[in-house]
């Protein structure tokens, strides 16, 4: 029996050495001599075979192991938790000489930085932030701003319905103008900024999109008040070097109505291949309120006349910060915000 107990006691030493102090190993240890299954539990289970008179000795020579392994494993278990605390400290070590890390701070859209911008010029020349629902009806998007029945914008192909053929997402923010008109009574000096929905997507066009649209109304307004007013905004917006010009157009919703553009940005109006060598760049649509608008409104056009344009802001700020294509836009890739100020 001795010779069983040293031949234990030795393999015991020899798997706690075997151990190198990790804590799950030495409670492998543990349960190998001490478990419900364990060596020296066996052994002293086998007490009850031994003759009456043995049984004295053998039982106080395994219990004397039994507490040597005990001890053993109590003091190799402290020394691996104390050298886990250690690397653990370790890990985690702060060195407070090291200069601090900065969070990144995010920046805002560029289409949020042109918005802003264009909104500030315009409040400054006395104009009004207005913005309405997105979800429109026929009346304030098509049929109020005189556009028939048949026009191709009412098509299933450019706008996107909601429900049945009467609501639908804004196709532009002229509906806003619409509504504004009905509620208020003349002089009236607004802008309507805010996003649009149309069925459209490439390089230059978005689903959705960010539109701002201008509206005076008052006695004796002419074109000349529209000229010079674009005039005005893109100097702010541009610089003083930048030329803008009209050129007839139709729109539903206008009479006389054009088209306007700027002196390209990129090549100063040189001719360049972004503005097709011709040194100019469309920006929107404009001209005169149509009497038929405004008599849908309520508004006498013998008495008051008025003007609109408007603008894409992504096209703007695509313009401003040199984006050729559109699409980059939604991303929301951090790698291309990081280039915007805060």
């Amino acid at each position: 029996m001795r010779d069983l107990l040293d031949g234990i006691k030795k393999e015991f030493l020899s798997d706690l050495a075997s151990s190198h102090g990790d804590a799950e190993a030495i409670e492998s240890v543990r349960v190998r001599f001490l478990g419900r299954k364990g060596e020296i539990t066996a052994l002293m289970k086998k007490l009850r075979s031994l003759p009456p008179k043995e049984r004295p000795a053998v039982g106080k020579a395994i219990n004397d192991l039994k507490e040597t392994v005990q001890a053993s494993l109590e003091r190799a278990m402290i020394e691996a938790r104390e050298e886990e605390g250690l690397q653990k400290l370790a890990r985690e070590q702060l060195d407070v000489t090291l200069p601090g890390l900065s969070p990144w701070i995010g920046s805002l859209h560029p289409v949020t930085l042109a918005r802003r911008d264009l909104e500030s010029i315009f409040k400054e020349m006395g104009y009004q932030v207005v913005s309405g629902p997105e979800v429109e009806d026929d009346f304030h998007n098509f049929q109020a701003l005189n556009l028939p029945p048949d026009h191709p914008a009412r098509d299933e192909t450019d706008t996107f319905y909601v429900e049945g053929d009467d609501l639908l997402l804004r196709t532009h923010t002229s509906p806003v103008q619409i509504r504004t008109m009905m509620a208020d009574k003349p002089p009236i000096r607004i802008i309507c900024p805010g996003r649009v929905y149309r069925r459209d997507l490439d390089a230059t066009h978005l689903p959705m999109f960010h539109q701002l649209e201008a509206l005076v109304v008052d006695r004796g307004i002419s074109m000349a008040d529209l000229k010079g007013t674009m005039a005005a905004l893109w100097k702010r917006f541009f610089g003083e070097d930048v030329e803008t010009r009209l050129r007839p157009g139709y729109f539903p919703f206008v009479e006389p109505g054009g088209e306007y553009d700027i002196s390209c940005r990129i090549c100063s109006g040189a001719g360049c291949r972004t503005c097709k060598k011709s040194g100019w760049i469309e920006l929107g649509g404009a001209g005169m309120v149509h009497p038929a608008v405004f008599e849908a409104v309520g508004i006498d056009p013998e008495i008051y006349s008025g003007f609109a344009f408007g603008l894409g802001i992504d096209r703007i700020a695509g313009m401003r910060y040199g984006i050729d294509d559109l699409r980059i836009l939604l991303e929301n890739d951090t790698r291309f915000l990081r280039q915007f100020p805060t």
